[in-house]
């Protein structure tokens, strides 16, 4: 049991599921395999609205405050934009450019970015 996993996102008022955010191993062979990623699924209707990031932030404070880990990894597309403009908000800096192995050659979500944060010090 490693402390950490995918949590469901559901709005504070109506109670609708938005998606989930959350902590997983970072695929194998990909830069940074074997540490671990935050990521995030929204539903499209969710989008741009501070969901992923507000999410996000509560997940890496699950990270170096209880885990204690040392950094954290996000993983994106390239043409991901959104995903890209959430990393930065949370304070990730750009690491690695990289070809997703388990991505068709040729398709335009190949080609991916590894995001890293170290635990702030305190």
């Amino acid at each position: 049991m490693r402390g950490y996993g995918l949590w469901a996102l559901e709005h504070r008022g109506s109670g609708a599921f938005l998606g989930f955010t959350g902590l997983a191993p970072m695929p194998v062979g990909v830069p940074g395999a074997g540490g671990v990623e935050v990521g995030w699924r929204l539903a499209r209707e969710a989008w741009g609205q501070g969901y992923a990031t507000e999410a996000a932030k509560a997940a890496l404070a699950v990270a170096f405050d209880e885990l204690r880990l040392d950094e954290v990894n996000s993983i994106t597309a390239v043409l991901n934009a959104p995903s890209r403009a959430v990393m930065v908000r949370l304070g990730m800096t750009l690491s690695d450019e990289f070809e997703h192995p388990r991505i068709a050659a040729g398709s335009p979500l190949r080609p991916h970015v590894r995001y890293l944060l170290a635990r702030p010090e305190h």
